[in-house]
This record gives C-alpha cells, sequence and structure tokens, in this order.
C-alpha cells in the first residue's frame, strides 16, 4: 500500500520534527527499501498499490518490474478491501503491508505467510506496537473486517479482532513489530538502523555510516 511522496501530504505527523521535504524524502526511502526487500523474495508476487492514476509513472520509474493495482474508495478500509479482492481474482492468498515498517524482519513474513497457508486460517494480521497492524491476509474476501474499522486509532488491530470473531473467521497473529509514524518512532529507527536491511533509508538518515 504506497502513496507517491509529496511534502505535506507523506509522513506528516515527523513535522514539525521534519521538514515536509525532509518527510517526504524519508518515506521515499521507506517505499524503496519495503520494495526492494519484497521483490527480492521468491515465495511471494510484490504488486504495489498506488494511490491514484497520476502516481503511476513515479512508481514505474521507481519499481518497473512490479505490477501495480488502483487504491479505490474513500477509506483506507475500503482501499484494502478493494486492492485485497482484486488480488485473490488471480491468487490463492492476498496480503495487504504498510510501507512505515521498512526494517520489518524477513522471519515475520515467512511466519505470516506460513499461518495463513493452514487450511484452518482465514485471516493473518501483523500487530504493531501502537494497536495497528503492519500487514493483513487473507483467502477470501471478509470486506467488513477492513471496512467497518476505524483506522489510524489505537484500536484497530482489537476491532478488527473482534469483527473477526463475530464473522467466524480463524485469525491468527504473526509476530508484532513497529512502524515509523512520529519523532519518536523516527529516532528509534535511526538508533537501530542497518544499512545493509535498509540501505536508502540508511544512506538518508545516518550517511557518515
Amino acid at each position: 500500500m504506497a502513496k507517491r511522496p509529496a511534502p505535506g501530504r507523506t509522513k506528516t505527523r515527523l513535522t514539525p520534527h521534519l521538514t515536509p521535504e525532509e518527510a517526504a524524502a524519508v518515506y521515499e526511502c521507506f517505499l524503496l527499501d519495503t520494495i526492494e526487500r519484497l521483490h527480492q523474495r521468491t515465495d511471494c508476487q510484490a504488486v504495489i498499490a498506488i494511490d491514484s492514476p497520476e502516481s503511476a509513472d513515479y512508481f514505474h520509474t521507481i519499481a518497473p518490474e512490479l505490477p501495480q493495482v488502483l487504491q479505490v474508495g474513500e477509506s483506507l478500509g475500503h482501499r484494502l478491501d478493494a486492492v485485497l479482492t482484486e488480488l485473490l481474482e488471480s491468487h490463492d492468498q492476498a496480503y495487504a503491508i504498510n510501507s512505515d515498517s521498512p526494517d520489518l524482519p524477513a522471519r515475520h513474513l515467512d511466519l505470516a505467510f506460513s499461518a495463513l497457508s493452514e487450511e484452518a486460517v482465514d485471516v493473518v494480521l501483523g500487530p504493531t506496537d501502537d494497536g495497528g497492524y503492519w500487514l493483513i491476509g487473507w483467502k477470501q474476501r471478509w470486506t467488513n473486517m477492513v471496512a467497518d474499522v476505524e483506522m489510524s486509532t489505537p484500536r484497530v488491530l482489537a476491532d478488527t479482532l473482534e469483527i473477526a470473531q463475530a464473522s467466524g473467521a480463524k485469525t491468527i497473529l504473526a509476530p508484532a513489530w513497529h512502524d515509523v509514524d512520529d519523532a519518536a518512532d523516527l529516532n528509534r529507527f535511526i538508533t537501530e538502523i542497518d544499512p545493509v536491511l535498509t540501505p536508502h533509508s540508511a544512506a538518508l538518515l545516518r550517511p557518515s555510516n
């Protein structure tokens, strides 16, 4: 799930700690690191869900080898539903992954994919420490699990799990991880940054390394 980086539109919670231009540059590095790591995997087909038709050329430039799907819907929940539903037309499983956790361990994805491959499992969620999730994956459409949840609140994961239980969906949690939303998150990310894991982010945020 991606937006074209733009000052004042992407990673706005990093301001005023950063200027709008700096925040957009950080987000672009997160995108590049995330896209490259997913594309390197051999157990999945990486697809970029773009925010608007006008963003297509930008994403073709930074990732010409990856297919794109368009996010459609007024809310994030409806866009997630539309993207996952479109992907299920040609795949047995579909996952939406955020672009705010560029240092996500590969093992976390391994476990998420493995969990959803279990016959009895319907949905997998990767929790974040702010009450949201870094991944949602399913094998059939569960619209209410995203469309009926108020996104960007500390209760996103809890509300999603409540709806899953009420819907009868067998849901498994992948390992938790953090995302980078505000200045404190960014400072932690910089302190722990791995130039091998996130080379674009490291080059921008810790250039002396």
